[in-house]
């Protein structure tokens, strides 16, 4: 074959998968942009992170669910998000709305690529009773929702911190699965983007949903929220094969992230 000739091949091949890539960001039910961000972000962690997990991803291709994971990076998120479309065949790709630090809201790009998945921008001072609607809004809107219940992010990456009540009150609300989902191996720290650029091996372990039907019908009150938060806390620790403390049942009021304690 000439070099001409090869040259038209290789621009025939060029062509017919950009054509293919073209038609399927086209027919992503989330959009285009959202089928270029995934399609990134796959690849990176798969790459970077070295991603692998237990299982299939288990969270519902249509309808709403409650995702809590354990906090040790600002990565976090992209590994919740991997692989979730390969659940079954023909999955559509659906975006996870993050509840995240609204200093993330500022950056550029970040803030950017937070608000194309729908994140929920939340303060870290004051009440923020307005994040905490906007996020129940979108479980009830039939939305996956990421939510990461220690509320900060755990700078020793050692066992889980307390659990905060914010997350019983959304699960208690909203009355979707809760899926545990414990996180191993994701670079950490406190810096914004070493953790981006740092090769690891993550291992993403899926649990089953957590029944609360039992709960849904009691009255909503400081102590139920810690009684349900503790549940969920004990199911992630599970999930992660390490011990949980519980905590003591403590008065609270809609704050920072999800609550705030008092008393």
């Amino acid at each position: 074959m000439s070099e001409t000739g090869a040259l038209l091949l290789l621009a025939g091949y060029l062509l017919v998968a950009l054509a293919c890539i073209g038609w399927q960001a086209s027919h992503c039910g989330s959009g285009p942009i959202v089928w270029v961000l995934y399609s990134f972000q796959r690849m990176y962690c798969g790459w970077m992170y070295r991603w692998r997990s237990n299982r299939r991803c288990p969270f519902p291709m249509a309808g709403p669910a409650l995702i809590i994971a354990n906090h040790t990076s600002p990565a976090d998120p992209m590994q919740l998000w991997m692989n979730h479309h390969q659940a079954a065949p023909g999955r559509e790709i659906r975006t996870i709305s993050f509840m995240m630090a609204r200093e993330y809201y500022e950056k550029p790009v970040i803030g950017w690529i937070c608000r194309k998945l729908r994140s929920v921008p939340l303060a870290r001072n004051g009440r923020d009773m307005g994040a905490i609607r906007e996020t129940l809004r979108l479980l009830k809107e039939g939305n996956l929702v990421g939510v990461f219940p220690e509320g900060r992010i755990n700078l020793n990456g050692v066992g889980l911190l307390e659990g905060n009540p914010g997350v019983g009150w959304l699960a208690l609300k909203a009355r979707v699965p809760v899926f545990p989902v414990f996180l191993k191996g994701v670079p950490g720290g406190s810096n914004m983007v070493a953790p981006f650029l740092r090769r690891a091996h993550v291992r993403v372990s899926y649990g089953d949903p957590v029944d609360l039907s039992q709960y849904y019908d009691r009255s909503t009150t400081s102590e139920l929220l810690g009684e349900v938060t503790e549940i969920l806390m004990d199911a992630l620790a599970r999930q992660g094969g390490i011990e949980h403390e519980r905590q003591a049942d403590t008065a609270v009021i809609p704050g920072p992230g999800l609550v705030r304690r008092i008393g």
